[in-house]
């Protein structure tokens, strides 16, 4: 069956960086799109980054952009998302999913959820 396994989250010092991984199995990983969400306590889940099947398309939440850079290893079936400069309301769980679309952005878009890292980021 599909597996979507995320990895490489912890506790970070604010302006801190974090590289999260995801690892796909169970499903052709090339010819899905995949993104990154997140969740903070209380909050709905919200977009972050999406990369498209190629890795030559990206969108990123608007709050998101120049902090954050999604890519992805097709050979390696796994998606990156790297956080720099990050502050204390990047606290989330942060998921990965996989999406049969082009570059989505939506929830309701994604095919396939990880089960999510948790990223705690200190002041």
């Amino acid at each position: 069956q599909v597996q979507l396994v995320e990895s490489g989250g912890g506790l970070v010092q604010a302006g801190g960086s974090l590289r999260l991984s995801c690892a796909a199995s169970g499903l052709t990983f090339s010819s899905y799109a995949m993104g990154w969400f997140r969740q903070a306590p209380g909050k709905e889940r919200e977009f972050v980054a999406a990369i498209s099947r190629s890795g030559n398309s990206r969108n990123y939440a608007d709050s998101m952009k120049g902090r954050f850079t999604i890519s992805r290893d097709n050979a390696k079936n796994t998606v990156y998302l790297q956080g720099n400069s990050l502050k204390p309301e990047d606290t989330a769980v942060y998921y990965c999913a996989a999406s049969s679309r082009v570059v989505p952005v939506l929830k309701r878009e994604y095919d396939q959820w990880g089960q999510g890292t948790q990223v705690t980021v200190s002041s």
